[in-house]
């Protein structure tokens, strides 16, 4: 199973439906760890010692960072963007999926976008 960070924004009820549904998801918030008002550079360089793969809402900003890091060489252990228009619920399920099935590293340096296709 792999290790996710919820970025800032993301949507708390997706994070409580996901740890209601398989309470062994390795989930944290960027609340948790002390990035909160962090910038994006910041979060992707945490999430990368640390890694974790990052969900974000922030299709506009987090992603071009994300795409930086991969460019230069750095370490990006994934970002996974979820469309603020995905239902809760089928964000949740992929998330799950993710988590569940994912091997560590399997996402390094990809950007992905949910829902799946």
């Amino acid at each position: 199973m792999i290790k996710l960070l919820a970025d800032e924004n993301f949507n708390n009820h997706i994070i409580r439906g996901v740890l209601r549904q398989n309470p062994n998801v390795d989930i944290l918030r960027v609340q948790d760890v002390d990035l909160s008002g962090a910038d994006d550079p910041t979060v992707l360089a945490w999430a990368a010692q640390q890694g974790r793969v990052v969900l974000t809402n922030d299709v506009a900003t987090m992603v071009r960072f994300a795409y930086e890091r991969i460019q230069v060489g750095l370490s990006m252990p994934g970002v996974f963007e979820v469309s603020r228009r995905v239902p809760i619920g089928l964000a949740i399920e992929e998330i799950l999926l993710i988590a569940e099935c994912s091997l560590e590293g399997e996402w390094e340096g990809q950007v992905r976008f949910i829902p799946l296709k």
